[in-house]
């Protein structure tokens, strides 16, 4: 399960877009805390504070408990909207985690045991399809990651999310289809795909020109 993260906030008196501004300019971000059954909570975060985090890279996929004004809470960020021009957040939504609750999070994968795979011993390549698995999730049971083993994998074999054991209290939240999160490949099929797509492109150019030095001969023979 991944680690909660801890941040301090302080509860917003005033809301609005001029209240919103001010907090910006001395270096707070507005915030809310929604769900759970309760009336939404208006809070501001240091953008500091905020910015750390989010630069651990599984910020949206951890609980986040804040300390606002000595009541705490826990959550998990739903959404940060981000400054167009200056790329800092300028807003948070976290989602407040009910206990018992479930959540859908996006999980990165991890694959282990390559050493064990005879496909990619004998040059084969892991051509990943998704980088992470889209997952219901207990709250108190969001995974910091999903582990693929690939012992015994071969050059052609797919890898299929009903094949993944899922830890306790998570499952999929796509139930439509098995849908496909890796597949092993041999090099020669990838630089064959790539060397097709060069090809047809270097073709297009070819005609391309040869159709504008036809029409330059055609406009030549008119002058005269």
């Amino acid at each position: 399960m991944s680690d909660a993260l801890k941040l301090t906030a302080e509860l917003r008196e005033r809301a609005g877009k001029g209240a919103s501004r001010e907090l910006r300019r001395n270096g707070r971000v507005p915030a809310v805390i929604y769900g759970g059954k309760e009336e939404p909570t208006t809070i501001h975060l240091e953008e500091k504070a905020l910015v750390q985090q989010l630069m651990t890279g599984h910020f949206m996929n951890s609980i986040v408990m804040i300390d606002a004004d000595g009541a705490t809470h826990r959550t998990i960020p739903k959404d940060v909207a981000l400054d167009p021009v200056k790329d800092r957040p300028i807003h948070v939504d976290f989602l407040r985690l009910a206990k018992g609750s479930k959540i859908v999070v996006n999980i990165p994968v991890v694959f282990i045991n390559e050493e064990e795979s005879p496909g990619l011993k004998k040059g084969g390549v892991l051509n990943v399809v998704r980088h992470e698995l889209e997952l219901n999730c207990e709250a108190d049971k969001i995974p910091g990651e999903i582990e693929i083993d690939v012992t015994g994998k071969e050059v052609g074999d797919s890898i299929h999310i009903s094949a993944v054991s899922l830890p306790d209290g998570a499952e999929s939240a796509i139930t439509d289809r098995d849908y496909t999160i890796a597949t092993l490949v041999a090099p020669s099929a990838l630089k064959r795909a790539e060397g097709e797509t060069e090809d047809g492109e270097e073709l297009e150019e070819g005609e391309e020109g040869a159709a504008e030095e036809g029409a330059s001969e055609g406009e030549g023979e008119g002058g005269e």
